[in-house]
């Protein structure tokens, strides 16, 4: 029995001490206090009535000695907007939340936004107060909340204009039957959800402006995580399809990203002037017995390479093609040649492919063509820079090769910008005689000028 009594003495002590550990192990001092890793979370623009994606921040304990929150509140005039995740546990009020020390915990944030009427985005703000030993620190939780018309399953029968007064949100689909006609104004704004897609099979007018270009991508704002934007993000939505139906289409100064499959052409024809096609999980651009006339387009950034030519009929006119994809081992050429003579026919019957492309550039990771040797064949490549090295002949005529052109894009900041740096050897290195008509601005409105730059955009010294 004193053996037990003593083990139980022994217990007891330990328990005690134990116990006295964890009280001393938090402070009592009002000077150690939560800190933050920023004072205002920015959840960036947020269509109405649709939840956000989560943001969260951390909060940070610098003491020595464990701290307790006593409360975590929101207040403001947008409080009831937000939804809070603490350290794991949902809510909108918390009590007693321990840090212990030189540790973090991290608050994440969603919102509902409510419609407002308005065409421009509207700010709602809201304060999260952290109440410890008496003071209050306050994160400030910052959103804009942007009206949408919401399109389900639409399909246009008759002539129809979109405007800029307010974006358009497509779920499933939007189709041009044939005969009919959509027109996006300069500025029009189309964003897609998830799977969604666009059939033309009457007629698309997609013509913007450099101040007021238009815009066709997913549908999700802000940040995948902390620097990565939703923006880069492929295979957001399905794509862009022009069936053999459709007629008379234009893409100009029009932006179109994040898609499955990006741009498909099918017996038909299609005008684009100064736009982007880029961020595709498949092709970019896929033209099949197609007639693509391209001025100062940039195509660039897909998974299965970027431009895909089977027969048809084509110009390329101071266009960029290039390739930096990020999400996935990239498997295709910057430009593929299909159906160009007998030797790779196939079973269309159709013509082979007839295409000219003058005054541009082919570079980026991978190869820059599926084929090198075009004799024999209607495809022509004329004063382009090519990524590969090799020499001019009856198809390949004064080009440029192997040369870097010096893009301003940086792959691992995730900047996919390619206009071209100084000392670059595509500036003034373009044949004013080959400059087309529809290229004698770039996408910006500058003039190309009697001493054009290969590629779509014009060189100036005030980008460095």
């Amino acid at each position: 029995m004193n053996r037990i009594l003593s083990l139980l003495t022994i217990l007891c002590a330990v328990t005690a001490g134990l116990t006295s550990c964890i009280e001393d192990g938090f402070s009592s001092s009002a000077s150690d206090q939560p800190t933050f890793s920023t004072d205002t979370l920015h959840m960036g623009v947020i269509f109405t009535e649709d939840p956000s994606v989560t943001h969260r921040f951390t909060v940070y304990n610098r003491a020595d000695k464990g701290i307790s929150i006593d409360h975590i509140s929101l207040s403001g005039p947008g409080a009831d907007c937000f939804r809070l995740n603490v350290d794991g546990f949902s809510g909108r009020d918390f009590s007693n939340v321990e840090i212990r020390a030189k540790d973090s915990i991290y608050v994440f944030v969603e919102t509902t936004l409510p419609a407002n009427g308005r065409t421009a985005p509207v700010e709602v703000l809201a304060a999260l107060d952290f109440l410890t030993k008496g003071e209050t620190r306050t994160v400030t939780l910052q959103a804009q909340g942007r009206d949408v018309v919401r399109l389900r399953g639409v399909v246009l029968d008759a002539n129809t204009r979109f405007t800029a007064e307010k974006p358009y949100q497509i779920y499933d689909s939007l189709v041009v039957a044939p005969g009919a006609t959509l027109t996006l104004e300069p500025g029009t704004e189309l964003f897609f959800h998830d799977g969604a897609y666009m059939a033309v099979r009457g007629t698309l007018k997609a013509v913007g402006t450099p101040e007021a270009k238009i815009n066709m991508s997913g549908d999700r704002t802000g940040n995948v995580v902390t620097d990565i934007s939703f923006d880069i993000m492929s295979r957001q939505w399905t794509g862009l399809f022009f069936t053999d139906t459709s007629a008379d289409n234009e893409l100009s100064y029009t932006d179109l990203r994040n898609t499955w499959q990006g741009v498909t052409v099918d017996r038909a024809p299609l005008l684009m002037v100064n736009s982007r096609l880029h961020n595709s999980g498949g092709l970019v651009l896929e033209a099949d017995h197609a007639h693509i006339r391209a001025y100062g387009c940039e195509l660039a950034e897909g998974a299965e390479g970027v431009v895909r030519l089977r027969g048809g009929e084509h110009v390329f006119n101071h266009c960029t093609l290039s390739n930096n994809y990020l999400f996935a081992a990239i498997t295709g050429p910057l430009l593929g040649l299909e159906h160009t003579d007998e030797k790779d026919a196939d079973e269309s019957g159709l013509p082979y492919l007839q295409a000219d492309i003058a005054n541009s550039i082919l570079y980026g990771i991978g190869s820059d063509l599926n084929k090198k040797d075009l004799t024999g064949t209607q495809v022509k490549l004329r004063r382009c820079l090519l990524k590969s090295n090799g020499s001019d002949d009856d198809n390949f005529i004064d080009c440029i090769w192997g040369e870097d052109p010096l893009f301003r894009t940086v792959r691992e900041d995730y900047i996919f910008d390619y206009r071209l740096r100084e000392g670059s050897p595509a500036i003034g290195a373009a044949d004013p005689s080959l400059t087309a008509p529809e290229a004698r601005t770039d996408a910006y409105g500058l003039s190309r000028g009697p001493v054009p730059d290969l590629g779509a955009y014009v060189w100036t010294a005030d980008e460095q």
